[in-house]
């Protein structure tokens, strides 16, 4: 018992330490928006503004076109989540039922697809949107956002797939419903919160990405939030400060909701199919 004791105040003092330096980023960022000028550019900062004003907020709204890069990005970011998540349900299913070749192929390359970086991928899908016109585009974004984020989708949604019993779909079976069916009428209800949560994960992904958006959209109307979020920084690279802070702040807020929300079932649908029933 004595020997539990300093290993678990450890472990706490760990995991304190590693949500302090998580928290901090966001928690300075806060500290920055609601600053005024001259507190900015103070010797001695401090955590809490001894005045706080709005004033970098108005700031933030009346240079950029905040709203508009908002709207890009949420269309940008639901179409790639409803898509991903259309295509990677039935792959899903076939995945985590099937034990042929090629679905461990597929499962290969889930595995493989994740450790291939961004510079790797640009100029194949930058050409093959250029074939298809579809460069500076939304649609065009959507697209690329499907393909980066559907391997996690798939890989996602087959282990909550394989949470399903198998004795459901069997009684399905029984009764004369063929695979689509029982996809449609068995399965798919009971996937439905592995679902939303895998969604909203491919939602917040392609609302946080900045590089496939900076080099496939050149129009400023067709610009994403976090590519406007650039304008702030002068050409001499000098930030200014107080209105990039409250417009990061704007940015940050939907994406910290939708994973406090979906947290849970994420390490659920990580954990799911690691137990035998």
């Amino acid at each position: 018992m004595r020997t539990g004791i300093p290993a678990r105040v450890g472990q706490y003092t760990a995991l304190l330490a590693y949500l302090v330096f998580l928290a901090f980023p966001f928690l300075w960022l806060l500290s920055i928006a609601f600053k005024p000028p001259r507190e900015l550019g103070s010797l001695h900062p401090t955590w809490i503004p001894e005045d706080p004003t709005l004033a970098n907020f108005r700031q933030a709204f009346d240079e950029q076109p905040l709203l508009h890069a908002a709207l890009n990005s949420l269309l940008a970011a639901l179409g790639a989540a409803l898509i991903a998540v259309l295509v990677a349900t039935p792959m899903a299913y076939v995945v985590a039922r099937r034990r042929t070749r090629l679905a461990k192929a597929v499962t290969g390359w889930v595995v493989v697809s994740q450790a291939f970086p961004f510079v790797l991928l640009i100029i194949p899908l930058f050409l093959v949107l250029k074939h298809l016109k579809m460069i500076n585009s939304v649609p065009g974004l959507v697209l690329v956002y499907v393909v980066w984020a559907l391997p996690f989708v798939l890989w996602m949604l087959a282990g909550y797939v394989r949470a399903v019993p198998r004795e459901l779909e069997e009684a399905a079976a029984v009764d004369g419903a063929g695979r689509v069916r029982t996809l449609v009428s068995v399965t798919a209800p009971l996937l439905a919160p592995g679902i939303v949560a895998t969604g909203l994960f491919a939602f917040v992904t392609a609302w946080n990405e900045f590089f496939f958006a900076l080099v496939l959209l050149k129009t400023p109307e067709k610009q994403t939030l976090p590519v406007v979020l650039t304008h702030f920084i002068g050409a001499e690279g000098v930030a200014d400060l107080g209105p990039l802070a409250a417009a990061a702040v704007l940015a940050t807020l939907p994406s910290l909701v939708v994973f406090a929300l979906i947290q849970r079932r994420i390490t659920g649908g990580m954990l799911t199919g690691a137990v035998k029933s």
